[in-house]
């Protein structure tokens, strides 16, 4: 193998790596919205904005605590599920029982709420760009691969690596407590048919705020994981909800698996793009990913979620 081509190949593995990492996280932020789409079907466009109040509450937690932003997981989680709750409780529930002319109109309050917290977070932070300087920040992890009497060194960001690693604990948690719990279960079966769901006993809208809650809190758990690689500003969380909606879209209308591959290909294609095609077009290329699916797989990349 010549140097040349091995030089190639270390370049894509890495570009690979970063796009896989990135990935994981983008695959958390899908799941919080996917969930919330299978069991309430609205989409949640203040999904970003719980992300940013989750981030805000990781640095200051840092700022004022010390207390590193990955231990600060055990604070924002069950923070964050209290304050979906409490959304899906006194402001979505209200406007979803209340007959109007506009049936969707709980969708505008999701709106409204993006809005209410980002200029929230702008009069009581300012614009200011902030950051979390953990000690790690800058750590990487190198692997040397011998490959055809060549070697080919890949890159590991440290901070990127343990939230990716945390990520998929989440997931994997989040997957076992809706196949093995009995409340998990009765979220499957709501997601499923909300009105047999009433008839077999459940309680439909009790499900409802936990299901809510969970999409904060998983939304909020990948806010804090970004906070050690992320610049933090009032308005960071428009352009993740966007993030999240294309990926609820990928992996098919409130498939969760779905929501997973679909973070994935998010963070491959805006890998892949910005090194082999242009930086400046990072975001472009999930839209037209987006664009593409939406045409020819409106079901999502699986097949699986609805059209």
């Amino acid at each position: 193998m010549s140097p040349q081509v091995a030089g190639q190949l270390e370049l894509l593995g890495q570009v690979l790596i970063s796009g896989i990492l990135l990935g994981g996280l983008y695959s958390l932020i899908g799941l919080g919205m996917s969930l919330i789409m299978g069991v309430m079907k609205i989409i949640n466009l203040a999904h970003g904005e719980l992300m940013m109040v989750a981030m805000y509450i990781t640095f200051w937690a840092f700022t004022l605590a010390k207390i590193d932003p990955y231990v600060s997981l055990l604070i924002v989680f069950p923070l964050m599920f209290l304050l979906g709750v409490s959304v899906q409780k006194f402001l979505l529930t209200p406007v979803m029982e209340a007959d109007t002319v506009l049936p969707q109109n709980q969708v505008l309050l999701t709106v409204g709420l993006g809005l209410v917290l980002s200029n929230l977070a702008l009069l009581l932070f300012t614009a200011n760009y902030r950051s979390v300087p953990v000690s790690y920040a800058s750590k990487t992890i190198y692997w040397d691969l011998k490959l055809g009497g060549q070697t080919i060194s890949l890159s590991f960001s440290y901070p990127f690596l343990l939230a990716f690693g945390i990520a998929g604990v989440l997931g994997a948690s989040l997957f076992l407590f809706l196949a093995k719990t009995d409340t998990g279960r009765m979220i499957r079966a709501t997601a499923q048919d909300k009105r047999a769901a009433a008839l077999m006993g459940i309680n439909t809208k009790r499900i409802t705020y936990i299901t809510f809650g969970l999409g904060a809190a998983l939304v909020g758990a990948a806010g804090a994981l970004l906070d050690p690689v992320y610049y933090l500003y009032p308005q960071i969380g428009g352009p993740f909800t966007n993030k999240a909606f294309v990926i609820t879209i990928l992996g098919g209308l409130g498939d969760i698996p779905g929501a997973v591959l679909g973070g994935l290909v998010l963070g491959l294609a805006e890998s892949l793009g910005s090194v082999y095609i242009s930086l400046g077009y990072k975001d472009a290329f999930g839209f037209i990913i987006f664009v593409l699916v939406l045409i020819f797989m409106p079901r999502g990349l699986l097949g699986r979620g609805r059209a």
